[in-house]
């Protein structure tokens, strides 16, 4: 698959407001494999390979064990998953597939014992983020990179 534009050079100035805000979600200080799977979560619903990639190498960097990220597809199911963190997966999938059911009641109802009203906000940004980056790569078919890194692909 042959990229069609490379929009860090074709629009610099918009792609550094994107990083900026990845700036803020690090400074929102969600523990890092919740945010990991939060993105991971995400990519896996829009299809994006390269963003699966890229966040299933970082929530293993993180502490993600291989177990967790193998069942992640089907997290309702297993046990490996806190209740914050299942909270978090519930809200991105509802957010991510929002035009299909709209925020259901039952979510808000799981997700807001687990996070304060300011993380809420960050983890709503963090959703929109990661849905907004895998546009960016499945839109303009971002590479992957080659197992030993050889393709010299830069991260989002």
């Amino acid at each position: 698959m042959e990229t069609r534009l490379h929009f860090f050079q074709a629009n610099p100035a918009a792609m550094q407001s994107l990083s900026l805000l990845e700036e803020r979600m690090l400074q929102a200080g969600f523990e890092p494999v919740l945010a990991e799977l939060v993105r991971l979560r995400a990519a896996q619903l829009n299809g994006c390979a390269y963003c699966v990639d890229m966040h299933a190498l970082k929530a293993r960097k993180a502490g993600a064990g291989e177990r967790m990220l193998a069942s992640l597809c089907v997290w309702r199911d297993t046990p490996w998953f806190s209740a914050r963190e299942r909270a978090a997966l519930a809200w991105t999938e509802a957010l991510t597939l929002v035009a299909g059911a709209r925020v259901p009641d039952a979510v808000w109802a799981e997700v807001q014992p687990s996070f304060t009203a300011a993380e809420l906000v960050d983890l709503t940004l963090l959703v929109c983020l990661a849905n907004t980056w895998n546009r960016f790569a499945i839109g303009f078919r971002k590479p992957l990179a080659a197992a030993d890194g050889a393709t010299g692909a830069a991260p989002l």
